[in-house]
């Protein structure tokens, strides 16, 4: 299945620039894996090294945040928005 990654600005490095590519895969685990064979280095960034999300990046499957959902068994069907939204923390 391909779906559209909206990337934030911080991770645009790894892309090119662009602010979203296309990936492929059932379930987000799949597309995050297709995005990193693809765009090297953005992996590591969203998953930690127990391969699980990392506490501060938030994932969205068109509207739905994955940690409410299935996680990364969260499917993501063909032409799906998948948006990786870092976490912003702050205040004053």
């Amino acid at each position: 299945m391909s779906v559209n990654v909206r990337i934030p600005t911080i991770l645009r490095t790894y892309t090119g620039g662009r602010a979203e590519v296309a990936a492929e895969g059932a379930t987000l685990g799949e597309v995050l894996a297709d995005l990193e064979k693809n765009h090297t280095g953005i992996g590591p960034r969203v998953l930690d090294d127990q391969g699980k999300l990392r506490r501060f990046v938030n994932v969205y499957v068109n509207d739905d945040d994955v940690r409410f959902a299935e996680g990364l068994q969260t499917p993501t069907p063909d032409g799906a928005g998948v948006s990786i939204i870092p976490a912003v923390a702050g205040g004053a």
